[in-house]
């Protein structure tokens, strides 16, 4: 299982020097299995990158997954260039939420006023399945979904294959449980022994008191996670967009010294980050 990041960034894209090292798109990863199969999870500004690649790679076919509909999740779908090329075929999986199917979150942000070209010109052929709760399969891995703990709800995903799994929880409060959320200790069990979990990180304690129920979690909870559910390694994620390289460093040298010798690795994701399970 082969995981990319093409974006790590929350709430809105950034530039300028003092995110170069981690990076200033919006959240997309994707994942080739060993099938090599591809799987793109959220279309934020990350996904244009991507694009590129897929079509440089003569990729046509892929597997498209939603955690929610927040704009940073889903800003990129229109600069996202093989939705125009009408080779192309994606299974689009998500979970409609407070819309009413999948078509119509990725849709919305093309209808005008939003952007000059309509989503009804896409010459893609697309596939829209719901994917809000249970297990799947894409291209011989297992896909396990959790309710997110965050506004609007959302989705996160278990990843198995081969013996090696990847948890992803994007804008997941642990520190609150929001409408349609779980608590803590299902977020535990469901990340129980994975070799990565990669997991929302945005606010630090002391920014906790005002941005409390905003759907985010402090990356002490994230750490504290990771080590109830004893898993290999953890890659903090989802960065503010306030939140310099420098502050970004800090983070991680402090779960660093906080694991002090434990079975576990923890850094933070950056853009184009390759890992390799």
């Amino acid at each position: 299982m082969i995981i990319r990041c093409w974006g790590a960034r929350g709430s809105i894209p950034v530039s300028g020097g003092e995110y170069l090292r981690y990076g200033g798109d919006t959240p997309c990863m994707e994942i080739r299995n060993g099938n090599d199969a591809v799987v793109i999870i959220d279309a934020g500004t990350g996904i244009r990158k991507l694009g590129n690649r897929l079509i440089a790679e003569s990729r046509h076919d892929y597997a498209l997954l939603f955690t929610h509909a927040h704009w940073d999740h889903i800003m990129g779908f229109p600069f996202f260039k093989p939705i125009y090329l009408s080779k192309t075929r994606i299974a689009m999986f998500g979970c409609p939420f407070a819309q009413s199917s999948v078509r119509e979150i990725i849709s919305g942000i093309m209808n005008p006023p939003n952007f000059p070209v309509h989503f009804d010109e896409i010459t893609a052929d697309i596939r829209y399945q719901e994917s809000c709760e249970g297990t799947f399969a894409i291209g011989g891995m297992t896909i396990a979904t959790i309710p997110l703990s965050h506004p609007n709800q959302g989705i996160g995903y278990r990843f198995e294959e081969a013996g090696k799994s990847f948890v992803f929880l994007t804008d997941n409060e642990l520190g609150y449980r929001h409408p349609g959320g779980m608590d803590y200790e299902d977020y535990r069990e469901f990340a129980r022994g994975a070799d990565l979990l990669i997991h929302d990180a945005e606010f630090l304690p002391e920014e906790y008191d005002e941005t409390r129920a905003w759907g985010h979690s402090v990356y002490t909870d994230a750490l504290r996670l990771a080590l109830d559910a004893g898993v290999g390694s953890l890659g903090l994620f989802h960065h503010s967009q306030d939140r310099t390289d420098r502050d970004v460093d800090e983070m991680v040298a402090d779960c660093r010294r906080t694991i002090n010798g434990r079975p576990l690795s923890c850094f933070a994701v950056h853009q184009e980050m390759e890992i390799v399970l």
